[in-house]
């Protein structure tokens, strides 16, 4: 059973974030499930730290990562009398990513009225752990 509770696809993700810090990036949204919202982030010049290839993926690429997928999660999670405000993120990076994509997927831990709690798994291309994300957002009467 879905959990959105408003029309969501790969496709209104992707218009809704054009000309954005994402597009910028390079994040390109991939997949959307019933209770969940996948993306992607190249590991390129565009997300390394400076110092060439193998300084590797830019810690900040994985929080904007996480906080697109927890704040879209929530936004399309939450019904349209509300609106979903973001309180607090935090991120433990586990390993770094040197090349290719790193895969972020995110899923509810709580989803009630009074707030919620998105938890989004970063992963390489070989499936390991590279950070791991929880986002917490307030709800809000709708404007």
């Amino acid at each position: 059973m879905s959990i959105w509770q408003k029309e969501i696809s790969i496709e209104i993700l992707e218009a809704a974030h054009s000309h954005s810090a994402t597009t910028t990036l390079g994040i390109e949204f991939v997949e959307v499930g019933d209770d969940f919202i996948r993306a992607r982030a190249p590991v390129d010049a565009r997300t390394r730290w400076g110092m060439g290839q193998e300084s590797g993926l830019h810690n900040g690429v994985n929080v904007v990562l996480a906080e697109t997928l927890g704040s879209c999660g929530a936004h399309y999670a939450t019904p349209a009398n509300l609106r979903a405000v973001g309180l607090s993120i935090s991120a433990n990076h586990l390993k770094k990513a040197t090349s290719g994509w790193v895969t972020g997927t995110t899923r509810p831990l709580r989803n009630d009225d009074t707030g919620q709690t998105w938890q989004i798994d970063i992963t390489d291309d070989d499936g390991a752990l590279v950070c791991v994300s929880k986002i917490t957002m307030a709800l809000l009467n709708a404007r």
